[in-house]
């Protein structure tokens, strides 16, 4: 009779333990990542199956209105100048709903990527789907992601450096020390950092 106590008392706490185990919401670092397709500014649409030919694919969660996203403008541009060459292309992602930062709007999207003169898709992920399935939470957050064979598996999530408020304080550029490590056939230095920046604007349920 004990025994039998015992044992449904572990099954019960095993049952417990599992319902309090929080469910796994986004993609991990050595996750592989489920094709996407969304518009592009210039009205077409991209995917990320349409980078296959790349060692990988810097996808950076960004928007209109953030302040730290406005900070690191300039700092995305380079790294598509730096590392697109090499293999890795930005591809950036505008989350917001526009119901609730207007500012993030679709036509907002084109002016700014006219007048920053994007020279990489800034897409829009209009049901958030895309962001959900990633686990993006921030403006900016960058998911960096390896081709391996075809399939692209996540090297790198968080921060693009570690100054996000001021370029000249940067002191550690996470994406690029994680991409060179990769094309030197190293391991990742940091694979998970903190994304510092406004949270995403989630559409209302």
């Amino acid at each position: 009779m004990k025994m039998m106590m015992k044992t449904l008392f572990a099954a019960l706490a095993c049952v417990l333990f599992v319902a309090a185990s929080p469910l796994k919401s986004g993609y991990e670092v050595g996750d592989t990542v489920a094709d996407f397709k969304l518009k592009n500014v210039n009205g077409k649409m991209v995917s990320l199956s349409d980078y296959a030919s790349s060692k990988g694919v810097i996808v950076i969660f960004d928007c209109n209105t953030c302040p730290y996203s406005k900070a690191y403008n300039d700092r995305i541009l380079e790294l598509n100048k730096n590392f697109a060459s090499k293999g890795f292309p930005v591809v950036a992602i505008q989350p917001n709903d526009p119901a609730i930062s207007p500012g993030d709007s679709f036509d907002e999207m084109v002016k700014l990527a006219e007048k920053k003169k994007y020279d990489f898709p800034y897409l829009f992920d209009e049901t958030q789907s895309v962001a959900k399935t990633f686990g993006a939470t921030n403006t900016p957050h960058v998911f960096l992601l390896k081709n391996n064979g075809g399939k692209f598996s996540v090297a790198y999530i968080g921060a693009i450096d570690d100054a996000p408020r001021d370029a000249s304080g940067v002191s550690k550029k996470y994406v690029e020390e994680a991409i060179d490590a990769i094309l030197g056939s190293k391991e990742v230095p940091s694979t998970k950092t903190k994304a510092i920046g406004c949270t995403i604007k989630w559409k209302n349920a």
